[in-house]
Formats: C-alpha cells, structure tokens, sequence
C-alpha cells in the first residue's frame, strides 16, 4: 500500500499525504516519504514542493502506536522526514486543511511558508498522553512565536483556530475553503526564491527581557504538578523550551529527541496512551453488527430538576430541541434561570454569540404537558430515585410516545429492567446515565436491559458522540459500573475512620494520589441523604458496619447543601464549597466504632490509599467476571471521565498492572475482604488485566 502521491505543477512537487482516515505520519508513511523528498531535492525541474493531505486533512499527527514499537536502523520517522527537508535547497509550503496536530504541525514547521484553510485548528497536544512534541516542535515554535507563547501552547495541549494562528504567526496565510488552498500554496512557492527556515534567537515573549530567563522557568515549574502528581511531561517540555533559548539549535534538537525518548518510556505516558487506546475501544460492542441506529431529531427530559436541566442544556449545545415536563412551577423557574445563567456564562466567555445563546435558550421547552412528546425520538426520565415514581412516569409515557421512540432512565442505581417492563416497548429502553453536572461532566453510561435491541444501543451511542459524551457500555446490574465500585469506595473510607483515621487525613491521601476530591468531601458534594438512600434499598452493598449515615442524616447534616455533613462549610471560605475538618464527625465515628467494637489503630498513608483504591480494584474484577463492565479499559474510563481518577495512573485497572496484580490480591486478603476470583486467577498466574482477552473475563 502506498502513503504518498506526487504530482508535478509547473515545477512545483506537490506531496499528498494518504494515510486514512487522519493521515498519520507512521514509520511506514515516514519510510515512503524521506526517499520522496531526496528525490524532490535532486530533480533540477523541481523549484519547489508543496505538502498536502488528503481525506479532507493535513495531518493529526504520528502513529500513537509507533510510540510502543522499538524501531530498527532501517526505521524512519517524522524527525528523519524533517531532517531531509531541512537538508534540501528547494522551497517547502505547507498546505493546511482542518487539522495540523502534533507531527503535522511539526513536519509544516519545517516548511518555508503555511497557507491553511479557515476552519483549520493547529496544536501540539503530546502532553495529553504524557509525551513533549519530539519532531523539533519545542525549539521551532518558540523560535516562531516566542518561548512563552510556545509553551502556553503545549502544556496546555490546546488547538489554535486559523485566524489565531495567523495572527501568532504561525501560518502565513488563510484562505477560506479547501478549494482555494492548492492555488494559494504553489502560487507562494512559485513566487519565493529561496528558502526561510529561522535559526534566530528566541525571544521570551514581549517585552520580557534575556535577564529574566532563569525566573521565567523557574515560575513554570511551579505553576504545573510535581513530577510524581501527573507533572512529569510538563517539567520536561518546559526543560525542551528551556534548551530553545539557552543551545544552539542543533544541541535543543538533540535535548529534544532525548527528553522525548524518556517521555514515551515512562509510567505515565503509557498510562495515558492507555487510556487514549481504551477511549477509542468504547464503541466497539460485541453483537452490535451492522444495526443502523435512529435519527435523533427531537428530545424530551422528564424533570426540571439539576440534572433534568443539565441534560436539556447538554442537547441544546448539541442543536437537539428538547421539551422538559415539570408540573413544579419553582422548579421549573429555577431551571429557566439554569440554562439563561449557562448561556449568558458561555458569551462573557466569547464562546458564542448573544443571537446564539438566545437560539439555544429557546431550543429548551419548559411544559407540564406530557402530549408534547408525542413526537420525540428519545424521552429521558430524570426524577426522583424511586422506582415506584419511575415506574408511573414509563407507564404514562408508554402510551404517548410514538411508537419507535426511546425511552430512558437517567437512574444512577435502579434495574431499568423493572423499569421497562410496564412498557411495551422493552427492546427500546435503555440506561442513559448522565453524571452531575450532566452538561459539563464528560462520561455517559449506556444501561443495556435484558431486552434492550441492537439498534437502540446503536442509536444510544450514536446520541452519545453527537452529545459530545464518552459513552461506556454497562449491563442492567445495581450501580452500573461506577457507583456500584464507588460503593466499595466509601465503605473502605468509613471503615478508616472508624479506625480513628480523620476523614480529612484519607482525603488528603486521596488528593495527593491525584483525586481531584476525597471520598468523604465527595459524599458531601453528592448528599448524605442520597448515600443514606441508597443504603436503605441496598444495605448488602453500600451500608457500611456503623450507623454513621444514620445519625448524619438525623442531625441534618446532609453535605454542603445543609453546609454541613462529613465537613463542616463556610461561605466565606471556598464560596462554601471548601471543607473544613470538624472535631464533632471524629467524635461521631470513635462512638460508633466503641458502640461495634472496633478499636482504633495506627495506619501508614500508604495503607489509606491501597485500601481506597484497592477496593476499586477488586469490586472492578468482579464486575468484569460478571459481565457488567466489557473491558478492563472500560471501568478505566468510567472512573477517569466519571470520578476523577487520576489519569496518570491509566485508571484503578491499569493501576493494578501498574503496581502488580499480586500485591493488590495479596493485600486484598490481608485486608480480610473476599477477592474476587478473576482477581485471584491473574494474580495466580502473575498476569496483569490489560493481557485478558474477551473471552477470559467469563471464564477466569
């Protein structure tokens, strides 16, 4: 398979990149495309080369695969592409369509000139997967547009839309469609007479002078995490762009190339190409086949409540009309006030227009009439946590919903099975659960019910991409996947403190592994009452050995709603939301631990966050053995996108490869919990979850 066609225009070369479907600049690509250009700079009627991509792009950049594969001597790579338009006399443009990413943007860098399309975005987000630019970005964008712009750019990972990217410097031109891009691209190369590759000195940015050098890098290893707390790219990506301003071009290269390989072989950076990986394996569900899912044109929500209102917002953003049906004309107002403050908060941002917020504010339909959704493709049930009230609200919508419309439950708990069956219409029914707030939070859980068909799964996470989610799959089991772990989670918090472990000592454990907030802060955030809720349905799975909940919810500390639970709250500390440790919870959990004849003991920190997450772990196995999650990179996912798990660890089962199957099972026991037995099997055979294979989770 050829990568690469060339094309001769009155002396100019033009290069196309045809790698589908992002045109990635692969090992194989790179060694098809470095003899190209040799042989472009040898042909005496070649003036000048244009690269351009095909597939509607430039290029996304290199082959996150390739960052795994140890290459040979015989293996070429974009640094090698670029070494080879580097060394040749012609004249080298760069023709931008939609994307430059990464080793795209890198391999145009190289180029004399840039000319790119208006809806073309430009970045170098190799510090998402752990990684710094390592084709030459960190020495020839600084070079560009200064070293504190250069580095704003690629600690954040951020893209630069064409206009702004003209504006930094970085592209020289913008046409407005891809029809005029090759035109613009061979009249500049026809024009030019010699090459314009910089090697001048960096500038630090404006009006910073060459003194300041030393505190300008000493501020930007302060302003990002330690290196053990999910900083380790950045202190070396600032070290690279340190190198642009302090070496000779050739030796910043050579850093470059240096810090990059050590990048790509740390624990982080597999982490985080783990997780990119395990993104992309989302949609891929076993019997899903060729079922063509449904056009979602029109939606309703059952709830005006926070996150009724939030899932109205987050079609609205996705240009889906949506009718909210609430009799509660408090509630209803309150949210009116919701999605007018979110709207409004979106254009003091600049992010959109006062005409597009208005558009977007009346695409949201307030009623308390149910015959409006008489029409809608997808009708998501957002009310109280009951089953009996969810179970009325189905059976009503079942008889005015059109026929091949679906209906969802938003329950973060409850069978939908239960749910579906006062319907008739069960192989439409389906979990769509939506986290708080539901139209900032990221992750969607996909419930399948016993009946749940093909297309409607189809048509669940064809609505999830549109929604902008990731969307996980769960089977119907109590908790789904993330708060059926997150109960284990709890429970082994509540079991430390009952030790005598202050609830702000595990939080900060917690915190410092990389949580953005410990477990008890997060039973504040999400309500005492929801946990004591749920504990009352479900003792065997979330009530914990004292009755501590019990008590809370009886001296209303219900969590920061009451601005008091597990913390204590004050408006004039964090606006309320910052949790201050309270002598009177410890002295709750000291009485209820002598009232069940618990002891108190010493515990190392070490202890605290192996019990934290090791429950995760363990429940996580279980779940895989069980059916409920399909993938080890699912529950990753879940709890990346959904709790906050730090994604440099790749997620509670990648952290368990990471720090040893064996020992997690080990201390499993030691802790006297019962192991899973998918646990116990890998740990048996000193296997790690990332080798299991389908078919193994079942049968382990």
């Amino acid at each position: 398979m050829s990568f690469i066609r060339t094309e001769d225009r009155d002396g100019v070369r033009v290069i196309t990149l045809d790698n589908p479907p992002v045109n990635s600049l692969s090992f194989a690509l790179s060694g098809e495309l470095v003899p190209i250009v040799e042989a472009a700079d040898k042909d005496d009627g070649v003036k000048a080369v244009v690269f351009i991509g095909a597939n509607g792009i430039f290029s996304a950049g290199a082959d996150v695969n390739d960052f795994s594969t140890e290459p040979t001597p015989e293996t070429r790579t974009i640094r090698d592409v670029i070494a080879a338009v580097e060394r040749s006399n012609k004249i080298y443009v760069a023709a931008i369509q939609k994307n430059a990413l990464g080793g795209g943007l890198e391999l145009s860098l190289a180029c004399d000139y840039r000319v790119a399309t208006a809806d073309t975005k430009v970045g170098l987000p190799e510090i998402k997967l752990g990684l710094l630019p390592g084709a030459g970005g960190t020495q020839r964008l600084p070079r560009l547009i200064g070293a504190q712009d250069a580095l704003d750019m690629m600690l954040k990972g951020k893209n630069v839309k064409a206009a702004d990217a003209k504006e930094k410097g970085i592209l020289d031109e913008v046409v407005e469609s891809a029809d005029g891009l090759l035109d613009a691209a061979l009249k500049l190369a026809k024009n030019t007479e010699k090459r314009r590759i910089s090697r001048r000195k960096v500038e630090l940015g404006k009006g910073i002078t060459a003194q300041a050098a030393p505190f300008i890098v000493s501020q930007a290893h302060k302003m990002v995490p330690a290196e053990d707390a999910g900083g380790f790219a950045a202190h070396k990506l600032i070290d690279a762009v340190e190198a642009a301003f302090e070496l000779p071009f050739e030796f910043g290269i050579a850093r470059e190339a240096r810090l990059f390989e050590e990048l790509a072989r740390s624990a982080p950076s597999f982490a985080l190409r783990h997780v990119f990986f395990a993104e992309r394996e989302l949609a891929k569900i076993p019997g899903l086949g060729d079922a063509k899912p449904l056009e979602v044109k029109k939606a309703g929500v059952i709830g005006a409540g926070t996150m009724g209102t939030g899932i109205a917002i987050t079609f609205a953003q996705a240009g889906i009309p949506v009718a909210v049906i609430d009799s509660n004309a408090d509630a209803v107002e309150k949210a009116r006030q919701t999605v007018f403050g979110m709207f409004m908060y979106q254009v003091q941002k600049g992010r959109m227009t006062q005409e597009e917020a208005w558009k977007l504010g009346q695409s949201i339909h307030f009623t308390d009439d149910y015959n409006e959704l008489a029409d809608a493709d997808v009708v998501i049930e957002a009310v109280f946590e009951s089953m009996d009230v969810k179970k009325q609200v189905f059976e009503k919508l079942d008889g005015i919903v059109k026929p091949e419309g679906i209906l969802a439950s938003n329950t973060s708990t409850l069978d939908i099975d239960e749910m579906a069956s006062v319907t008739k219409r069960r192989d439409k029914f389906v979990g769509l659960h939506f986290f708080v707030p539901a139209n900032i939070m990221p992750l969607l859980e996909i419930v399948r019910g016993k009946d749940t068909s093909a297309q409607t799964l189809a048509t669940a996470f064809k609505l999830g991409k549109t929604l902008r989610k990731t969307a996980v799959l769960s089977t119907n089991a109590f908790g789904f996947i993330g708060n059926r772990m997150v109960f284990d989670y709890a429970k082994a918090a509540g079991a430390l403190a009952e030790e005598g472990i202050s609830p702000m000592r595990i939080d900060r454990v917690a915190k410092t592994f990389g949580f953005p907030m410990g477990p008890f802060a997060m039973g504040d955030l999400s309500g005492i009452d929801v946990a004591w809720h749920i504990a009352k349905a479900r003792p065997d799975v979330a009530k914990g050995r004292t009755d501590v909940i019990d008590r809370l919810v009886e001296m209303k500390r219900l969590g920061q709603k009451t601005m008091a639970g597990y913390f204590r709250y004050d408006k004039s500390v964090g606006k309320g939301r910052e949790p201050i440790a309270d002598p009177e919870i410890e002295a709750l959990f000291a009485d209820e631990a002598k009232k069940h004849g618990i002891a108190p003991r010493e515990v190392s920190d070490d202890e605290i966050l192996q019990r934290l997450v090791f429950a995760l772990i363990n429940r996580g196995a279980y779940l895989l053995e069980e059916g409920v999650a399909l993938r080890p990179g699912d529950i990753d996912i879940v709890y990346i996108f959904g709790y906050g798990f730090p994604p440099h660890h790749g997620g509670p089962m990648w952290y368990a490869d990471e720090v040893g199957v064996k020992h997690v099972y080990d201390k499993v026991v030691e802790f006297g919990w019962e192991p899973a037995p998918l646990l116990k099997s890998i740990a048996e055979k000193n296997g790690t979850f990332a080798a299991l294979k389908q078919g193994e989770l079942i049968n382990a």
